[in-house]
């Protein structure tokens, strides 16, 4: 039987809808992404979002509440979409997979974003962005909405959404604000009629919680592809329908560290290096590092930003003068073509491959004519140190929080079957290791929750 409730993931990394059939939360196989959709999105140019977004709208009779909140870009959006026609460009987005085969065939000329969700709550974001990312969120709420009913569901119109504790490390409340306002404005534009939010450790912890047949005490450890976020749960048989919530939290919480953190930490360390990270300057002087940081951080809206201004460009063109700083080129051609995400894509393939080997070769040739990266096991380990330090500190202060010591740790997130963090967590901690769904726990409990608020 086809039904309105449901639990959505919109994640940093991927999205996932989950329905209950059966009195089971199962996953909707989206027709062109299956289980999970990667959180991208693909447009010719940024300024169609808008009106591309109101055409979808308009055209279900959805599009009054978004008109009115656009009214000032509206018309250049339309217009932006008729000159795209009229150049011969296609005026649609894409998301998933497809995205991002439409940016690799020319990043320079389009508009490609990965992990919009690692934005929310960024400080010092004037209103307009935050009327983009809005738009962003809500293409692709309605973009998956539009999947699930492909399916021979019915519309979705009350939604449990996940959110990490915290979607940023400073000022977290003002950050939180902003990052839920976006996301309720995006559900809202998208069409759904009533929204909840629930922190995603303590969703995957519902999933993991059906499986109980005793009380237990859970450090549940969700790391993510942007967030990690950390909860001590009390969790028992049947907990979520008989017991208040609130009460299950012994403590909780969260930053902005995730799969995406490692990426960059192994692109900056070990690959950047090859475009002259590590070089001095002829006057002795150290290589500037900024330029390198802002590019590989490709989950920091002002540092890419930076990254592909003028004046980047004009450090580098001046640098270049000094013949022994000839790699620098590499790092020129990764601004001039906007290749950050696909230098990202390489640093996250070799993160995968080293995850099963000791040593990982990563071709950069589109960077520079047969440049190869060799990125050995140990040096990862080494660029990810202060990463799983600050995990660590993380679940030190929830079980301070909570004044008791785990009986089992639930590891869950998409980073989550690293080798590398379940042996560090594993040595550190005395409770046992206990893997879920890595992708699925999160959405199976949002859909849990979903299910008992709604129903």
């Amino acid at each position: 039987m086809s039904q309105s409730i449901a639990g959505f993931d919109f994640g940093t990394s991927n999205c996932a809808v989950g329905i209950m059939q059966d009195q089971q939360a199962q996953l909707v196989a989206l027709p062109e992404h299956g289980n999970y959709m990667s959180s991208t999105l693909f447009a010719p140019q940024s300024e169609m979002i808008c009106g591309w977004l109101y055409q979808q709208l308009e055209q279900q009779g959805k599009a009054e509440r978004y008109k009115q909140a656009r009214v000032n870009q509206l018309s250049a959006s339309l217009r932006s979409i008729k000159e795209l026609k009229l150049d011969g460009y296609d005026e649609h987005l894409s998301f998933g997979q497809q995205a991002l085969k439409e940016y690799l065939i020319d990043p320079a000329d389009c508009y490609y974003v990965r992990s919009p969700k690692s934005f929310l709550g960024a400080s010092g974001i004037r209103e307009r962005q935050q009327q983009q990312f809005e738009d962003i969120a809500a293409a692709m709420m309605w973009h998956i909405a539009e999947q699930v009913k492909q399916t021979g569901q019915a519309e979705l119109e009350k939604v449990v959404i996940g959110r990490p504790v915290n979607f940023q490390g400073l000022n977290s409340d003002l950050s939180n604000q902003q990052a839920i306002s976006i996301l309720n404005n995006a559900a809202s534009f998208a069409g759904f009629k009533q929204v909840e939010f629930l922190f995603e450790p303590m969703a995957a912890g519902l999933s993991y919680q059906q499986q109980l047949s005793e009380e237990k005490r859970v450090l549940v450890i969700d790391i993510g592809g942007g967030t990690s976020d950390v909860s001590m749960l009390v969790m028992g048989p049947d907990y979520l329908a008989i017991r208040d919530h609130n009460n299950l939290v012994l403590g909780y919480n969260g930053e902005r560290i995730g799969g995406n953190d490692f990426d960059i930490a192994l692109n900056f360390e070990t690959l950047m290096p090859s475009l002259g990270a590590k070089l001095h300057l002829a006057s002795g002087q150290p290589m500037p590092i900024k330029p390198f940081w802002d590019a590989a951080a490709i989950n920091d809206f002002p540092a890419q930003t930076r990254f592909y201004e003028k004046d980047t460009r004009l450090l580098l063109q001046r640098l270049l003068k000094e013949p022994q700083l000839s790699p620098l080129k590499g790092l020129l051609r990764l601004s001039d073509e906007r290749l950050t995400y696909q230098m990202s894509a390489s640093a996250e393939q070799a993160k995968i491959a080293l995850s099963s080997s000791e040593k990982s070769v990563v071709d950069l040739s589109y960077l520079a004519e047969q440049l190869e990266v060799t990125v050995e096991q140990t040096a990862y380990q080494q660029a990810a140190e202060r990463l799983l330090n600050s995990i660590a500190m993380l679940s030190d202060d929830v079980i301070t929080q909570a004044a008791c010591q785990p009986d089992a740790i639930f590891l869950t997130g998409g980073s989550a079957n690293s080798p590398m963090i379940k042996n560090f967590l594993a040595q550190r901690y005395q409770a046992p290791l206990v893997s879920g769904d890595n992708f699925g726990s999160v959405t199976s409990g949002l859909t849990l929750w979903a299910n008992h608020i709604f129903s």
